[in-house]
């Protein structure tokens, strides 16, 4: 579950973000310099890693700490499985 602090520095990052990628399509649409517009993509890349890190932080913090504070093996095995899939994901080059 997502805390409040959680949820307010992420969404506070994301509007960021926001800013960042209109700022982009202003730099496409007025031809600006490609390597310029290339730095600026790659920064916001970088941001959305950061915005992911946070959220994959407070997930093991909460839901998979909860799950094995619990006991139940079904429980962990999911919260595993999902992690998992998530670090399968992170793993991926960007296409």
């Amino acid at each position: 579950m997502i805390n409040e602090e959680t949820k307010r520095e992420v969404l506070n990052r994301l509007k960021r973000i926001e800013g960042q990628v209109q700022g982009i399509q202003r730099m496409v649409g007025e031809q600006k310099y490609c390597v310029d517009i290339l730095l600026q993509v790659s920064a916001v890349q970088g941001a959305l890693d950061q915005v992911s890190k946070r959220l994959l932080g407070r997930h093991i913090e909460s839901c998979v700490a909860a799950a094995f504070a619990s006991g139940n093996d079904r429980q962990r095995e999911r919260k595993i499985e999902e992690l998992l899939e998530v670090f399968s994901r992170f793993g991926r080059p960007s296409r």
